[in-house]
């Protein structure tokens, strides 16, 4: 069972041992992801992939069946349950192996692919650590982030569905408002851990800066394979 002590709450070394565990957790599910993304490659069939992207109603169908796993998997991830918080992580980090796939698969096929995705990491991994720095190191509340992230979200999900549906290309600048929607993300995310987690939550912390991760990871791929295009 959790403690109910909130991080805010709880003694300099408990805050230190939350913090350890919920970065730790976070380096985990990235490797973990790298695994699993690879075996799909290596396993799933070349023609579930391309139909994966090759329909926009497919494509719309994953988006909508990814949003509403990440909002279940994210619940048990907060469980009191230890052994449910695993799941949900583990969960989560199989859905993004999974929607990641068919851009992951087209980046590889790339001239250069293989530098592409590396660079894209190595980018994602340096703003996350320059964000979360800031996060820990400002003393300036963060809070109010919320809001612009529900509303950018909100935004960026009918431009999606908008241009999946009438087929429009939503572009680079698409790809940079993004990028900065997850960098405000990693930003209000972290700013969290102190004030909204208990002690015992670290899985759920880590699923949430994770999500930030990845989705700054995704557009900053996106980005760098439309300069290849």
């Amino acid at each position: 069972m959790m403690t109910d002590v909130l991080v805010a709450h709880s003694s300099d070394l408990e805050k230190a041992s939350f913090y350890r565990k919920t970065y730790l957790h976070v380096a985990l599910s990235i490797l973990a992801f790298i695994g699993v993304e690879t075996i799909l490659l290596k396993t799933v069939p070349v023609e579930i992939i391309a139909m994966m992207f090759g329909q926009k109603y497919t494509w719309l169908l994953i988006i909508g069946v990814f949003w509403l796993a990440s909002m279940l998997a994210s619940k048990w991830s907060l469980s009191q349950s230890r052994s449910t918080q695993y799941f949900g992580l583990g969960f989560y980090i199989i859905l993004e192996a999974l929607i990641f796939m068919p851009m992951i698969y087209i980046a590889a096929g790339m001239q250069g692919g293989g530098n592409i995705i590396f660079q894209a990491a190595m980018l994602t991994i340096a703003m996350f650590a320059g964000l979360s720095a800031v996060a820990f190191t400002s003393k300036r509340d963060f809070s109010f982030l919320r809001n612009i992230i529900i509303i950018g979200g909100f935004i960026s999900i009918g431009l999606i569905v908008g241009g999946a549906l009438f087929g429009f290309n939503l572009g680079l600048w698409f790809s940079v408002g993004m990028v900065l929607l997850a960098s405000a993300s990693i930003l209000y995310e972290t700013s969290k851990l102190k004030n909204t987690y208990t002690t015992g939550q670290y899985v759920g912390a880590s699923l949430q800066l994770f999500a930030s991760v990845m989705l700054l990871f995704w557009y900053i791929l996106r980005i760098l394979m439309s300069r290849r295009s």
